[in-house]
């Protein structure tokens, strides 16, 4: 038996984490933009245990040997979004005041934020992503403040950009990466679109 070193490529866990994502935020965005009743909850929460919380767990721990603490952080936590939300909807929601509801919708719209600002210098499909994202979380917060329903409707919209934008993404990375070479360009920062 040989004692050669193998060297080990780490694959881009990136379009697993971001397809999961964008899954599950389109479905419950088509929900809260009024495009389906509240009957289509159950899928999203298949969905959001399955795959958007899941996957995106997975995602986020394969960061971890790369070294990536963005999408590390970013990864585990969207996927803990979708455990906490799949949780609070089968679980509790009729045991939490629609305020308290509003915050931790508004704080995930905070940890967003600053995510968002952590992008500037990524690629511009990322920061679009972020971009939609928080504004689509302070959308859905204000929503439940206020109960406007035009809020939440406003925010299912900025939900679905937000999806739209992490499928591209997710497609791109797959799909340069099979190509090995840009197919789908991503926009590095201060690139041209």
């Amino acid at each position: 038996m040989s004692n050669e070193h193998i060297p080990t490529k780490f694959s881009n866990p990136a379009p697993l984490g971001l397809a999961g994502f964008a899954l599950t935020t389109w479905l419950l965005s088509m929900i809260n933009a009024g495009w389906f009743s509240g009957d289509g909850m159950n899928m999203v929460l298949a969905v959001a245990l399955a795959y958007g919380g899941t996957a995106q767990m997975i995602a986020g721990v394969m960061e971890l040997p790369r070294g990536n603490t963005f999408g590390a952080t970013a990864f585990v936590s969207y996927g803990a979004f979708w455990w906490s939300f799949a949780l609070f909807v089968l679980f509790l929601h009729d045991k939490v005041p629609t305020a308290f509801v509003g915050w931790y919708l508004f704080m995930w719209g905070f940890f967003t934020l600053y995510m968002w600002v952590a992008t500037w210098k990524a690629a511009r499909a990322l920061q679009l992503v972020f971009l939609a994202l928080w504004i689509t979380f302070f959308l859905l917060a204000a929503g439940e403040w206020t109960g406007m329903p035009g809020l939440k409707v406003a925010g299912g919209y900025g939900g679905l950009i937000t999806a739209a934008f992490a499928f591209y993404l997710s497609a791109a990375e797959v799909i340069n990466d099979a190509h090995q070479r840009t197919v789908l360009p991503i926009g590095a920062p201060g690139a041209a679109h």
